[in-house]
């Protein structure tokens, strides 16, 4: 493996004998391997960085081709052996990326010489290894001769990789076994002895650390955990953890598409504005838009009195509590909003949560409306800020502090006064006001006759009740009920021993044979049954398609929930089951943390 280098690659060696390859143009980036790797290891990111960057891969002393490490020997002489050949390369400064034992010697380099170092990157990197753990690694490192140890190669691609190795890590497993069985047995042997005890020599330093520094390892290594690579990133003043879901320790090989884009985008990061703004580009504002919207929220109203005495307001749904002593709370409102200068500049404000009714005025005041007060009954409230009469609770508030945040300003304010009462307030989630109040009042008044059932759904698998000729149906029963009323839905859950949250409403229809029986569905979740119930069957949403289910309005009404969690737009199917119309949940309005003001 060891000379299996690429052609555009540059094999060489250094005069003191270092053994390095270099590729590409651009930004220098040097890349340090683990114990028992070489340069090689790092072909996976040279052929997908190489155009964007100058890549120097060195072999780590006792590896590759580098010279033998001192017989005792520390992380600064690795250190200093990166030093030299960055000096001989005319490099005088360097991102520096590190895998495992070579983490340990980029972090060094970095404290060492931080005036050469741009940014460091430590993949899998140990820190601080719990007592178990640290004691196996110490007697492993004892057990070690300075001779091959076949064996020894085996046991390490098993912790690497898994035992037995999954088919599609064959090739990778290969990679490094080849490279392991490769290495200098003593040039190991001295190095992984200092491996063992380096673990916690940068604990006292990191917060010293003066450059940006990403720690990356996967969710499934135990030996470079990812609380290792958290408390790493805690310490060091520039640090970020970022975990790779379902990777283990060698996920450089394992998943080197993944582990490369990761690299290469921390590493572009600042290197120009030019080149800032592009990787922001790369960020999906719409999507980060809608996945924030998944957060159901209510809807405020904020007031302020203005220069001139006239009122002001926005609408908002980034309203929360901050602190009871002090009582503290905020809101934002974006720097491109109308009413932001005078808000930034207000000594006080009111934020008036609404109610079910009051979409109309949350419409208006989320617009640029000449006189958007003409619409809405007020009075001044105890700092002079208008207060909304009909509101569900309003807190009027001095101003407190103004923290500017990226394209938005929060508004601190310290609670001069508060009203609040028992309506229904009025909510927002995924782009449309909704109100809860009606899914608690239809299930309240379900009759005791009602066919009422449920759409479960937890981690995208729906409940169902495998009946005994073979079919499946949801969960149903007459009426709501109580878990003591077998026959209701709640009796049939209590039964099966399955704890649901049932939430908004999805269909009613009436029977077309029986006119006088309703059908009413609710969406809702689940927590996974703990009972072996064998009628119960979870079914993953996308294989609902074709099931076997007695009733056609039922799977009628699952093809549509499927269509909608695709399109993740639900609505309310009202009618009979031979027709009816879906109706939007509510209709979507263009709400805003006061993007209008």
């Amino acid at each position: 493996m060891a000379d299996a280098v690429a052609p555009r690659w540059t094999r060489a060696a250094a005069p003191n004998g270092t053994g390095f390859i270099r590729a590409g143009s651009g930004a220098p980036v040097l890349f340090i391997h683990g114990v028992g790797m070489n340069a090689t290891i790092w072909q996976p990111q040279i052929e997908r960085m190489v155009d964007r960057f100058d890549l120097i891969a060195i072999d780590m002393l006792g590896h590759g081709r580098s010279p033998l490490p001192p017989q005792e020997p520390e992380l600064a002489d690795y250190a200093a052996q990166a030093i030299r050949l960055l000096d001989h390369l005319g490099l005088d400064k360097v991102s520096v990326v590190g895998h495992s034992m070579g983490a340990l010697v980029a972090q060094e380099l970095a404290l060492l010489a931080p005036e050469r170092i741009r940014r460091v990157v430590s993949l899998n990197a140990v820190f601080r290894r719990p007592p178990d753990l640290a004691q196996a690694v110490l007697e492993r490192a004892a057990a070690l001769t300075g001779h091959g140890d076949a064996a020894g190669v085996a046991q390490t691609i098993a912790r690497w990789f898994g035992d037995p190795v999954p088919a599609e890590l064959t090739a990778a497993a290969g990679t490094a076994a080849a490279a392991l069985s490769e290495v200098d047995p003593e040039g190991y042997a001295r190095t992984y002895r200092l491996f063992a005890r380096a673990d916690g020599d940068h604990a006292e330093r990191l917060q010293t650390l003066a450059m940006p520094a990403l720690f990356i390892t996967g969710s499934e290594d135990k030996n470079s955990s990812p609380a290792m690579s958290a408390a790493m990133a805690r310490l060091a003043p520039h640090g970020r953890c970022t975990v790779l879901a379902g990777q283990r320790h060698m996920m450089a090989v394992a998943a080197p598409d993944l582990t490369s884009r990761c690299i290469a985008e921390f590493l572009n990061e600042g290197e120009s504005l030019e080149q800032g703004a592009a990787a922001d580009a790369s960020f999906d504002s719409g999507e980060f838009r809608r996945a924030l919207g998944s957060f159901l929220t209510g809807v405020t109203i904020v007031t302020t009195i203005g220069a001139e005495g006239e009122p002001r307001g926005f609408t908002a749904n980034s309203f929360t509590s901050v602190s009871l002593d002090p009582p503290l709370v905020l809101v934002c409102i974006a720097h491109k909003a109308l009413g932001h200068p005078v808000f930034a500049t207000s000594k006080s404000f009111a934020i008036n949560i609404l109610n079910e009714t009051q979409k109309a005025a949350s419409g208006i005041f989320a617009s640029k409306a000449a006189d958007k007060f003409a619409s809405v009954d007020w009075r001044p409230g105890k700092t002079g800020s208008p207060v909304l009469d009909g509101s569900v609770a309003t807190f009027d508030c001095d101003m407190e502090r103004l923290v500017e945040a990226g394209d938005h300003s929060i508004l601190i304010g310290r609670v001069r006064d508060f009203q609040h009462n028992t309506s229904q307030p009025l909510g927002y989630c995924r782009g449309a006001y909704i109100t809860p109040g009606l899914s608690q009042e239809a299930l309240a008044a379900a009759q005791p006759g009602t066919d009422v059932g449920a759409i479960l759904e937890n981690g995208g698998r729906i409940l169902f009740l495998e009946t005994p000729d073979g079919f499946l149906e949801l969960p149903r029963g007459r009426g709501l009920g109580s878990a003591s009323d077998g026959k209701s839905l709640n009796g049939l859950l209590a039964a099966k021993a399955i704890e649901a949250q049932l939430g908004f409403l999805f269909a009613v229809w009436d029977d077309a044979g029986n006119p006088s029986r309703t059908h009413v569905y609710y969406r809702g979740t689940f927590d996974v049954p703990a009972s072996s119930d064998r009628g119960i069957r979870l079914i993953d949403i996308d294989a609902i398609d074709g099931l076997k289910i007695a009733d056609p309005a039922i799977r009628s009404m699952l093809t549509r929930y499927v269509r909608e969690c695709t399109e993740d737009a639900f609505g309310v199917y009202v009618g009979n089951e031979v027709e009816g119309e879906v109706r939007p949940l509510a209709r979507t309005a263009a709400l805003n943390t006061g993007d209008q003001g």
